[in-house]
């Protein structure tokens, strides 16, 4: 028999949107907050950067709104990033109030540092030092503790609880289907409302600054339960990951660049002003492109980003994460210039959901990277994720407060059924699959796409998807499944996308299609079970 959970609210995911979330509700319902892994090792936790917000007397919400629009190359809806711009101050006011240290000016403590990054037009990153993510993410780990949330670390969402819904005559969601990895069987969290806050999915491809969690799950199990999914074409490349052979996956911050870092090539030459008035500080978009046109002019392996022209005492300041951990590789920034290459950084596409989150299914809210706001368009801006989240997941939380008393308690569904299955003694498909998905993902889907190389990857997702499904048929799941089919899902939606924009806009560049279309329109897939709540423009 399955163990069954029961909550008035589910939350998938616990970085900061789920976190923020949870403590909005935490006085209003019962509340469980899933982790795949340690609640430290999500996306939020690596975040470097800051948060952009208008918070600065020489700023302004139009200055803001206006620098995301430019970066979003057209896409943005104004009528989002307006919402989101708006409360950008309440939400980093918010943050400080919950006891998030941001760093202070030097020259002045009773303000705080600002930072300018690329494609702002002032400076309005508010930062803890280089460590951002980590900071306001153990802030509202303490928090959420301190408010009595249900913690449930090592449990990955399989997928999602969906029944009739009897006064409205809908489907709705009604909680999910979830794997305990330290136990090693699946459980059932019923939940009058569920909430996805499960990140991006940057994983599908081999370079990636992301951690090993961002598989797309929240996404994928969107699409299966019935909701549309917008604009998975634009996958931002951060221009700036340490290269280096165990280095892995480590972001090099935009500060760096903010804050006068160079880009220069092997030869030690400076080559961005070629391709951007703006020089380092052009859109990631640029930059990324840049970098890899270059490499692949040169057949080099890597680019440099240089600050050593900075004082010691300023980088130590500034930017005493990226020193430590660069240190850890044998090379001193305040000496010798960091080997950088792009890496798949953030996902701009996702679940479609209105300004409270909701999605196209009764009861089924998403929030933070997994979904499509409007706000990044086809380019996120700098240190706009982080504002998401929080702004974001307030207004969902204030929603799902003012309903969550006349939602009706789910029904009993069926246990988990593994009494036809067996140990798997073939775990080498999961890593070759692996393997060949995140590689084909790079080669055919990555920073400059064509025609050939779309029809090439869909091919070959096609045939993973169907080894995944027998496997799925004859043996137990495990974590590195559950990822793998959500990855495939996700690489499906990213290429169908990819092969409906005919041209070139922000993050999806295609030989085929180099030039800009005159008319700005979203890619929008809609799955043959849509949920069909019409509740979302668009």
């Amino acid at each position: 028999m399955t163990e069954t959970q029961h909550y008035d609210v589910l939350v998938i995911g616990s970085g900061a949107a789920g976190l923020t979330l949870a403590l909005n509700l935490a006085r209003n319902a019962r509340i469980a907050v899933l982790s795949k892994g340690r609640l430290q090792e999500g996306s939020t936790w690596f975040a470097q950067g800051g948060i952009a917000a208008v918070l600065d007397n020489a700023d302004s919400v139009e200055n803001h709104v206006a620098d995301t629009l430019a970066a979003g190359r057209g896409l943005c809806h104004e009528d989002a990033v307006r919402f989101t711009v708006e409360r950008s101050k309440a939400a980093v006011e918010w943050l400080i109030e919950q006891g998030v240290q941001f760093t202070r000016d030097e020259n002045n403590q009773d303000d705080f540092h600002l930072t300018k990054e690329g494609g702002h037009s002032h400076r309005r990153i508010i930062h803890s030092a280089d460590a951002t993510g980590q900071a306001v993410e153990s802030t509202l780990i303490d928090r959420v503790r301190a408010a009595k949330v249900d913690l449930f670390e090592h449990h990955i969402a399989l997928d999602l609880i969906i029944e009739p819904d009897n006064t409205s005559r809908r489907m709705r969601c009604s909680g999910a289907y979830v794997f305990d990895r330290e136990a090693d069987q699946v459980r059932i969290f019923h939940a009058k409302t569920v909430v996805l806050a499960s990140g991006g999915a940057s994983k599908v491809y081999l370079y990636t600054s992301n951690p090993d969690g961002a598989s797309g799950d929240g996404i994928a199990m969107a699409w299966r339960a019935g909701c549309r999914i917008a604009n998975m074409e634009f996958n931002q490349f951060h221009p700036t990951c340490l290269y280096h052979p165990k280095a892995k996956s480590f972001l090099l911050t935009e500060a760096l660049r903010g804050e006068g870092a160079l880009l220069r090539l092997p030869d030690g030459s400076r080559f961005m002003h070629r391709f951007d008035e703006r020089g380092e500080l052009a859109p990631r978009d640029t930059v990324a492109r840049a970098i890899d046109h270059e490499m692949k002019r040169l057949g080099c392996d890597c680019v440099y980003l240089d600050i050593s022209h900075k004082s010691e005492e300023f980088i130590n300041e500034h930017f005493p994460t990226v020193k430590n951990r660069c240190l850890e590789f044998g090379i001193d920034i305040t000496k010798d210039p960091i080997p950088v290459v792009p890496a798949a950084h953030y996902t701009c596409g996702g679940i479609m959901v209105d300004s409270h989150g909701r999605t196209d299914l009764q009861n089924l809210y998403a929030i933070g990277e997994t979904t499509f706001t409007g706000l990044h368009g086809a380019n996120r801006i700098a240190s706009n994720s982080l504002l998401e989240c929080i702004v974001y997941a307030k207004s969902a939380a204030e929603h799902i407060a003012g309903v969550i008393e006349t939602i009706a308690a789910p029904s009993e569904v069926p246990g988990w059924d593994e009494s036809r299955v067996v140990d798997s003694d073939e775990d080498v498909v999961i890593s070759h699959n692996w393997d060949e998905l995140r590689r084909f993902m790079w080669d055919y889907v990555g920073i400059v796409r064509t025609r050939k190389r779309l029809e090439r990857a869909q091919h070959r997702v096609k045939l993973l998807q169907k080894e995944i499904a027998e496997y799925y048929s004859n043996y137990k799941i495990g974590s590195d499944w559950i990822e793998l089919r959500n990855l495939t899902l996700v690489a499906e939606l990213i290429i169908r996308s990819a092969m409906e924009r005919k041209e070139s806009r922000g993050l999806h560049f295609s030989l085929d299609y180099p030039h800009l279309s005159p008319v700005a329109k979203d890619t929008i897939l809609v799955p043959t079970n849509f949920a069909g709540q019409e509740i979302i423009a668009g």
